[in-house]
């Protein structure tokens, strides 16, 4: 099966069909009388220089899936955490952070103008599956576990400081993601601006 698989992707190769294409002049020459007796060596032998410079076979790239339908799976995964966040109880102040959070990455996630502009910069897509899959999760796991063990164990650290300073940063980051999008779409303005300048649009 891997012979016939194999046989059948060479048939269909450059090199076998521009070295056809050559034995076939070859045989054309043939039958114009001008490769006499060895008309066999003249067929195989440009049948031969046509596979060597057939160009090199181009393997297809591998299929990735692109911004948009990796945007679209962080948004299944983001509303999946909601799931798992409201389950979870949280001190007032980490609860307010968690909020204003969760509000700024729905707003990001929404389909609309943001997503748009958001599926045209892996970077950013990649920056939102890291918070929604890995560090928000991570952090109120972590909040969850440390709180019981400081209650066994009292007089530590409140975690709940390290899961506000946590909840902050995260948001903080959610934020220049934002800031990044909008400033993209002002350039995209500002160069339609430019363009209709240069074609002799009124300033």
């Amino acid at each position: 099966m891997a012979t016939s698989r194999r046989l059948a992707g060479y048939l269909e190769s450059r090199k076998n069909i521009t070295g056809s294409l050559c034995g076939l002049a070859g045989l054309g020459l043939t039958f114009a009388g001008a490769a006499g007796p060895y008309w066999p060596v003249v067929v195989a032998g440009l049948y031969g220089a046509g596979a060597l410079i057939a160009p090199p076979e181009r393997p297809a790239l591998p299929d990735f899936p692109d911004p948009s339908a990796r945007l679209e799976a962080v948004r299944d995964d983001f509303e999946q955490l909601g799931g798992y966040l409201t389950d979870v109880e949280l001190p007032p102040a980490a609860a307010g952070r968690l909020t204003e959070l969760t509000r700024l990455l729905a707003g990001l996630l929404d389909p609309g103008w943001a997503a748009e502009v958001l599926a045209q910069d892996p970077e950013g897509v990649h920056v939102l599956s890291r918070t929604v899959r890995q560090d928000l999760p991570e952090a109120v796991d972590a909040f969850v576990r440390t709180r019981w063990w400081t209650r066994l164990a009292p007089g530590q650290e409140p975690p709940e400081r390290h899961l506000e300073r946590q909840l902050t940063l995260l948001q903080e980051e959610a934020e220049r993601l934002a800031a990044s999008l909008r400033e993209a779409e002002a350039r995209r303005q500002e160069s339609h601006t430019r363009y209709l300048e240069g074609r002799g649009g009124t300033p």
